[in-house]
């Protein structure tokens, strides 16, 4: 006998009373790895459930209720259905040996092995009873997994009515229950669906069997509305600091904004206040944080900072953008760093603009302003500020064979005026620093003929470059020049010759021809049963630019750009406008890739090239040396990947004017495991650096593993950082202890600490940000960092990997 009756029983209140078990908590930025979790469910999926459905409460509740049973008993108004009984409405599922409904009262009563089922848990329980009329029900003896998330646990007995529940007796964890490493347990919970909010009467968090954490009255969210309460603290001690104690402090202050309070307390400083206010709209968002300390005991002083980083969508093509960063004092970085970054920038940029984007064409109206963040310094070493700079790019084909484009530019500098530090340290007066503006064209057109086996791409491009100099400048460059004369011809400099000299709006005009050519190569061959193919890549670069005087010329934000693979196929080898290099030089490089055919994987990469300047390069900047006609440095660069664990890697750049190394690096990777990880780098560029690097994840067991990393400088014969620690990581719980040294101050002072931090996953974490740390000290140590690629920085230049106190 299998009869339909059409019911209206609402269980819809049981779904989000389980999620009463949860406490709110913060994303993680690095994703909670569940792969030691046992792949059986604490509770297994049912055989027998039967969705008809939509599972939205708004759907569910127009959807028919059928029930199904092997026999049907009792009376009309009281029937009985036992078996295999089956109640479905939706994606909603309800599973017992036995289910009596009274039509007369529209009660009912499910026993034996009840099963319940939807889109976010699976229920096993011994008994359900509820009443339809007044909406009530309740569910006695129950374990439940949750089927959107991980989390699992019991609860004696879950009353519901309406939108209202209480839940007595409930656990819950995200680990097996054969392993029950952390678990939350409550006496009563009561929750309120409609406002989304939950109240834990005698909470209890265990770690193994050993209560931890008790709250007598503990309210939390039960949905996904955000709620004012208390975010997890952060402990932690070292050297500089003392104890050190964070507790964030959330405000929901509406739907699309709200605000993170962030107090703290060092022993050895003093206390601090940091907040994080955020926004969002139909068209945009932002973020605006700040950190004040009245009194910091370290430096005697009050202290704080500013940062705002967001956009605002104008429209499809066009986005206005701001970050902007303001710091106390120039030891700001260096003493609220966790690491070594902070004395690794001199200064913060500060950028706000409006920013265009089309198919062939980029363009913006912006302005940047420099912040002194080192105390050995003063303002003269800021670059310039461009208050405002405005720029078009455009590039586009033109029929079949040709590309026409422009890049222009226009900027006004201006730099900080700044205080000269005297003998004993003394600051001297106030002193100018003049600046200008610049106007710089540069159209450009192409002709791309490219077939299967080769290319051929000529350009030729004419710069205009214009300035308006500040009086003060059009003097100062004058006598530099008119000094150079006199030293090189042994007359004297007198007011004449420095007017000669003078320019208040300099110009250059020069042409730029180009051409760029290669061919392609490529075999197929067999290598231990493995077919592989090889390519093989000649290129040949012309560039010819003629000499043109450009000592009237100021030097505003233009510098020497590295000599790199890159460098090889520019044609200019300054990165801005204040200097156009003349070259008559070729470019021979060849490239060679062994691909593996079945996969694509690149095996191996090899690259080998040189300048060849056909003429003395004249044009240079006042530090630099003319280059003279010759070869250039040699630029090799391999890469051999023999199979997905081994990856080795090597670039040198070889001078054999003077027969020695430019520049030199040698990286090699393992992987091993589940998890390890070994880099071992080399880095020596000329009169710079020469450092060495060895990190690495070593795991003893499924849940042990050692971490460390050791970075040596051996030009300073000192280390930069040095790393080690043990950290236990199983399926639903991690500790994480980890030691540390590294560079703290522009002295080159070390510092000592000791990072201890507790993560009950799917819960939270307490302590300092020890995954932080580690992914960026071991690259590797999220595996997936191995496979992406940087983005460019939008806006400029951001403090590097400040405190999330003190610059969130």
């Amino acid at each position: 006998m299998n009869p339909r009756v059409r019911l209206s029983i609402r269980l819809l209140p049981l779904t989000l009373a389980i999620w009463t078990a949860l406490p709110a908590h913060a994303e993680d930025k690095m994703p909670i790895s569940w792969k030691r979790c046992p792949i059986v469910d604490p509770v297994p999926a049912f055989t027998d459930t039967q969705p008809t459905g939509d599972d939205t409460k708004v759907k569910r509740n127009t959807l028919p209720t059928t029930v199904e049973g092997d026999e049907q008993t009792g009376t009309i108004d009281i029937p009985v259905f036992s078996g295999a009984v089956n109640l479905n409405r939706g994606n909603q599922f309800l599973g017992t040996d036995k289910l009596t409904f009274n039509k007369n009262d529209n009660t009912y009563v499910a026993e034996g092995h009840v099963r319940y089922q939807d889109g976010n848990m699976r229920v096993v329980a011994e008994k359900a009873h509820g009443n339809q009329d007044t909406d009530e029900h309740t569910i006695e003896d129950m374990r439940y997994q949750l089927v959107s998330r991980r989390g699992n646990g019991t609860a004696d007995t879950i009353n519901i009515k309406d939108d209202l529940g209480q839940m007595y007796g409930a656990t819950y964890s995200t680990c097996p229950p054969e392993a029950r490493h952390w678990q939350l347990e409550a006496r009563e919970i009561d929750i309120n669906n409609e406002e989304g909010m939950g109240i834990a009467r005698g909470a209890k968090l265990r770690i193994g069997r050993i209560p931890v954490l008790y709250m007598p009255l503990f309210v939390f969210p039960v949905d996904g509305r955000r709620r004012t309460g208390l975010l997890y603290p952060s402990i932690s001690t070292t050297g500089r600091n003392g104890l050190d104690y964070k507790q964030p402090i959330y405000l929901n202050l509406a739907p699309n904004y709200d605000m993170t309070l962030y107090p703290r307390i060092m022993s050895k400083r003093g206390a601090s206040l940091g907040t994080e206010f955020r926004y969002l709209n139909a068209t945009g968002e932002g973020t605006i944080a700040g950190t004040y300390m009245p009194n910091d005991k370290l430096r005697d002083m009050s202290r704080g900072s500013f940062v705002f980083n967001g956009y605002q969508n104008l429209s499809q093509h066009w986005q206005a953008r701001a970050g902007l960063v303001w710091l106390s004092d120039t030891r700001y970085l260096e003493d609220f760093n966790n690491s070594s970054a902070g004395i690794a920038n001199y200064n913060v940029l500060s950028s706000v603009g409006i920013y265009g984007n089309g198919r062939y064409w980029n363009a913006g109206i912006m302005a940047d302003r420099y912040q002194l963040a080192d105390y050995t310094l003063t303002n003269a070493s800021l670059p310039y500020d461009r208050l405002p700079r405005l720029y078009l790019n455009w590039d586009q084909p033109v029929g079949s064979l040709f590309r026409a484009g422009i890049e222009a530019e226009a900027v006004r500098f201006s730099h900080q005026s700044y205080r000269p530090i005297l003998a004993g340290g003394a600051l001297g007066a106030s002193t100018d620093i003049p600046g200008g503006s610049r106007l710089d064209l540069k159209p450009f057109v192409s002709m791309e003929i490219e077939r299967d086996a080769w290319y051929l791409r000529p350009t030729v491009a004419w710069r205009y470059t214009a300035y308006q100099l500040d009086g003060q400048l059009a003097d100062r460059i004058a006598l530099d020049n008119a000094n150079a004369y006199a030293a090189t011809t042994g007359t004297a400099v007198t007011p004449a010759l420095v007017a000669q000299y003078r320019q208040a709006n300099p110009t250059r005009t020069t042409p730029i021809f180009s051409v760029d050519t290669g061919l392609y190569f490529d075999r197929a061959f067999k290598f231990r049963d493995t077919e592989y193919t090889q390519t093989l890549e000649p290129r040949l670069f012309y560039l010819r630019v003629p000499y043109k005087d450009q000592n009237a010329l100021p030097i505003f934000d233009t510098n020497a750009l590295s000599f790199s693979w890159g460098q090889l196929f520019r044609d200019n080898r300054y990165s801005s406008a204040d200097r156009q290099a003349d070259a008559n030089q070729l470019t021979a490089a060849i490239s060679s890739r062994v691909l593996r055919q079945s996969d694509g994987h690149e095996v191996l990469n090899v690259s080998f090239g040189q300048i060849h300047y056909l003429s003395d390069a004249r044009v240079h900047l006042p530090w630099e040396k003319t280059i003279e006609k010759g070869s250039s440095a040699y630029v090799a660069d391999a890469n051999w990947s023999p199979n997905d664990k081994w990856q080795f890697g090597a670039s040198m750049q070889w001078d054999p004017k003077i027969k020695r190394r430019d520049l030199a690096s040698v990286r090699g990777r393992y992987l091993f495991g589940d998890g390890g990880i070994v880099n071992l780098a080399y880095r020596y560029r000329r009169d710079l650096l020469e450092q060495a690097d060895f990190s690495f994840v070593y795991p003893i067991n499924d849940a042990w593993s050692l971490v460390g990393r050791h970075y040596y400088s051996l030009k300073d014969n000192k280390p930069i950082e040095t790393l080690g620690g043990v950290q236990f990581d199983s399926c639903c719980i991690a500790i994480r202890v980890v030691a540390r040294r590294y560079i703290a101050t522009r002295e080159g002072d070390l510092k000592n600490g000791i990072m201890l931090e507790f993560e009950l996953k799917g819960l939270g974490s307490a302590g300092q940000d020890t995954k932080r740390t580690l992914r960026r000290a071991i690259l590797g140590y999220h595996r997936d960092d191995l496979y992406l690629i940087p983005p460019e920085t939008a806006t400029g230049q951001t403090v590097s990997d400040p405190d999330p106190t003190t610059l969130p």
